[in-house]
Order: structure tokens, then sequence, then C-alpha cells
């Protein structure tokens, strides 16, 4: 009898013995399968287009209904800190794409026929996740600049942003109110007719063609402040062009236009490891909604154009769903920096606002050193895999270069850029300890709970668009948590403060410069 239990013991020993080895086997195979899945998931890049931290519902909006954006900012990690690098465009995009602030290489907005400013040498976020088996895509603005500087638009266009690290590449050059108004396959303007060739001047008109400031009866918007040069699809733009009319797009349908080449680019990348960057013209000038969307709002075009951006946005995520990769694509969603009504068109943006506030309580907008120039909307998605919360961690686009190269186990030496990828993951709140911000080539700090801006001449408030600049004097200091709306500069009664940001900014920084020209609007 003893002998028999002795067996059975033995027996069933053994039989443990193996139930752990499998259970352990299949632990380590699973926490692999699980590492390799958190190592490769689909990275998208939703890039609004001068979107106010006050413009998404799940920022506080009320009068406008974006039910998608929301999705993503309360399925996510919603960052109440998040910034863009610079309160302009073509910057902030540099920062996001390079992980460099633009302040070093003095990015400033591009006009159409402008230069590549991203070295074909430069590390950038395609290249770093290319070298980790990644396709890359970008579909929508672009205005980093193109060539060389003397840019034949009949012929193939390089570099561009096929020579920056992007397998695919489908964009308007500048922005939909420069010329050349025509959009970029690949280096090609789409759709060109080589029988009528495409010309393009920022200096003088072409003869016999029409222009905004000259032929106000043939167009259909009019202008406020510059915008009033040549003229397509009756809206007067910044810049001369002739030619290319085969070529021209729809302003119409532009949003309609970019959505389908997006899911395509999902469509056709499903089955592999993708990074797009998805940079949607809204609501940028001039706004011109397709006419399912005209009325949405209430607000005239300018709400119109957020609420057909965020329908964009949710056909968009249908089509992740549809493919089966939407619980492994890590979607950032954000804008290039703070809104601004009238910028350049009379298109009731200003008339019809109502009780709608696009600073979300905030100071300033685009152009301005104050916060709303560049806390924007900023949230990280990733079904299954990130948990929502709000975070108050300080975050800016240009981390996205480290974070997503720790992401895929890629390097990143890069010093500027830093590695946030738990708090983008929702499992620190531990951001960054100081940002530089920039606004028109002048720059602020922003530390804890502080807002600290050095004195700059020029004009405190652009009349002609109506925004605070930030430009004083003095030096100004704000304590956020007490005054999110930076109403008390409180430089004069803390001397200590404003002397240890004013050294930390200069250690940054180096002194700021005093001959920052004055901010022209085109």
């Amino acid at each position: 009898m003893m002998s028999m239990t002795n067996r059975t013991l033995k027996h069933l020993v053994g039989l443990l013995a193996i139930f752990l080895f499998v259970a352990c086997a299949d632990k380590s195979e699973k926490k692999e399968t699980e590492e390799a899945e958190i190592k490769e998931p689909n990275i998208v890049v939703i890039y609004l287009d001068d979107l106010g931290y006050g413009d998404v519902g799940a920022y506080g909006a009320t009068e406008l209904k974006t039910p998608n954006m929301d999705k993503l900012v309360n399925g996510g990690v919603k960052f109440t800190s998040g910034y863009a690098s610079s309160a302009t465009c073509t910057p902030s995009r540099y920062a996001l794409l390079t992980g460099e602030y633009p302040w070093r290489v003095n990015a400033q907005i591009l006009p159409g026929t402008a230069p590549l400013i991203i070295d074909t040498e430069q590390p950038t976020v395609p290249k770093m996740l290319k070298s980790q088996g990644y396709q890359t895509g970008i579909v929508g603005k672009w205005h980093l600049g193109l060539g060389n500087g003397n840019v034949d638009w009949n012929q193939e266009i390089t570099p561009g942003p096929n020579q920056l690290g992007f397998d695919y590449s489908y964009i308007l050059a500048a922005t939909q109110d420069r010329v050349p108004t025509v959009y970029i396959d690949n280096g090609k303007v789409d759709n060109l007719d080589p029988n009528d060739p495409i010309e393009v001047s920022y200096k003088t008109s072409f003869e016999g063609e029409p222009t905004g400031k000259d032929n106000p009866e043939l167009t259909t918007m009019k202008w406020h402040h510059g915008h009033n040069q040549s003229i397509v699809n009756g809206v007067p733009r910044i810049g001369f062009m002739k030619g290319g009319e085969a070529a021209k797009w729809s302003d119409v349908d532009m949003a309609d236009h970019f959505l389908q080449k997006a899911k395509a680019y999902v469509a056709s990348h499903k089955d592999d490891p993708f990074f797009l960057y998805y940079a949607l013209q809204q609501p940028h000038v001039p706004r011109t909604p397709h006419p399912r969307f005209v009325g949405a709002s209430g607000m005239g075009p300018r709400g119109d154009v957020i609420v057909e951006a965020d329908w964009m946005i949710g056909e968009f995520l249908k089509e992740l769903e549809k493919q089966g990769i939407l619980e492994n694509t890590l979607i950032v969603f954000t804008s290039d920096n703070g809104p601004v009504l009238n910028d350049g068109y009379y298109d009731d943006a200003v008339e019809k606002l109502g009780d709608h506030n696009p600073r979300g309580g905030l100071r300033g907008g685009k152009y301005s050193l104050f916060e709303a120039g560049t806390r924007v909307p900023f949230s990280v998605y990733w079904k299954g895999k990130i948990a929502p919360k709000t975070s108050d961690a300080l975050v800016c686009q240009i981390d996205l270069y480290a974070s997503l190269a720790a992401l895929t186990g890629a390097e990143s030496k890069l010093p500027d850029s830093k590695n946030l990828l738990d708090v983008f993951m929702g499992k620190s709140d531990e951001g960054r300890e100081h940002l530089i911000i920039e606004a028109g080539g002048r720059t602020a700090l922003r530390k804890g709970d502080w807002a600290f801006i050095p004195p700059y001449p020029g004009s405190a408030i652009n009349t002609q668009v109506n925004i605070e600049l930030g430009n004083d004097e003095s030096y100004q200091l704000y304590n956020l948590k007490n005054d999110l709306g930076q109403q008390q500069n409180i430089a004069e009664e803390n001397p200590e403060k404003l002397e240890e940001l004013k050294t930390e900014y200069e250690n940054i920084r180096g002194i700021s410069n005093a001959t920052v020209p004055e901010l022209e609007l085109h």
C-alpha cells in the first residue's frame, strides 16, 4: 500500500512538473507575443490645422459637436498640458517630424515655393520607424518646403517627403490659401496636363491672369487682409499661379479626397506595421466645407469645417475597424497650433461665434506666446492597451520622436525630444520638466505651474487677426495653477522665481532675441 502511494506521489509530482513547465512556457510565449504586439502597433498621427484647445467637446466645447474627436480624447490619455512646439504651422510640423526645436533652425511660416527646410540627412520620425520595419505614409498638408528653391512643378519635385523617410506621400505643398493649388503624389503633381504647364511666383503676377485685388467681381470669397492674388475656384490666394487647370484641386472636396487616400493607405498596408501621418487641413482658411456640412454648426464655415473634420476622423476610425486593426493601432490626435478666427477672409467666423470659445479659457491664440498659441488638444488612444485617463503631465509633440523610438525599440539620441512613452501610455504622470515654446521667432519657457515670457518689442495685439501676441517691454510671469487665463503678471512680486526661470530659459535658449521682426501676415 505504501509503495503504491509513493508511486502515485511520484507520478503526481511528475505531472505537476510537466504542468508547471508547460504553463511557464505558455506564459513566456504569451509574454513574448504581447511584447511583440506592443513593439509593432500601427502608428497614426491625426494632425488638425489651427484647432483650438476649446474647439473640442472633450475639452469643454458645448456649442460644437465633435463625437469622434471626443472618442479619441476620452478613450485614451487626455492631456490638459499638451503642446505644439509653436504657435504657427511650419515650426510645429518641423518639431513633430524631427524631434528638434524649430527655433534652432529659425523655422517660420513658409511661402508655397520655399525650399525643403528639413535636411535630408536629418533624423525624422518616418526614417526612424522605417528602420524598425514600418511602412510610412503621409496624407494631407505638408508646409515644410519642397525642392531646393527653384521647383519646376512640371517635373518630379525633389527633395520632399519621400526623401525624408516617407514611402508614400500625397500632399498639398503648403496651405490651401497658397499657390500652387494642386496635389502632389509621390513628388509629381497629380493629374497634370503636360500641355498646360504650371508657373508659380510669389513676386510678380502673370500677365492676363486675374487677381483678387484687381478682379473682386470674380471671387466668391472676400479677402480681409493678404489673400488678394491669384483666384482659384473663386477664392483669392497668396501668390500667383498660371496653368495646371486639370490639376487644380476642388476646395470643397479636399477633406473627402484626403480621407479616401488615408483609407486606401490603411487598406493596402493592414498586414504589416505602418506609420501614417494624416494631416487634415481644417479649420485653416479658406474654410470651404463640402455642401453636405454647410450649416452643420450654426457658426459659419469655421464651425462647419470642424464638424466636417470630425466626421472624417470617424470614417477613418471605421476603416481601421473594418480592416480589423483598430486594436493594434496607436493614434495620436492633436493640432499644430491654437485657434484664429479671422485669418484673412470674411467668413463669419467672428460674427457667428456665439457662446463658443475656441481658446477654452486660455489667453492669446495662433501667433501668440500666451497659452492659447501652443496648448492644444492632445491625446493618445490605443483601444484595449491604453486605459482612459486625464493627465496634467507637461508633454509636447516634439517628444513623439523619442517616445515612438522607445515603443518600437529604435535608438534616439536627440537632445530636445524626451522619451515620455510611459506618460503617453498612461502609466506615468511625470512629464517634461520644462519646455521652450515659440511664436514668430519669439520664445518663452513653461516649467511646472509657471509660464515665463521675456521682454519683446512690437505690438501687443495684432489687429488684423485680433490676437494678443505676448509682446511686452517687461518680463512676464504667470502661475498657471492659479491663473490659467494669464490675467495677472506677477513678475514683480516674485523676483526669486523670475530670476530662477530667467536663468533656466537662458541656459536652454541663450539670451532672448530682442530684434525679432514684427509679425507680418500675408
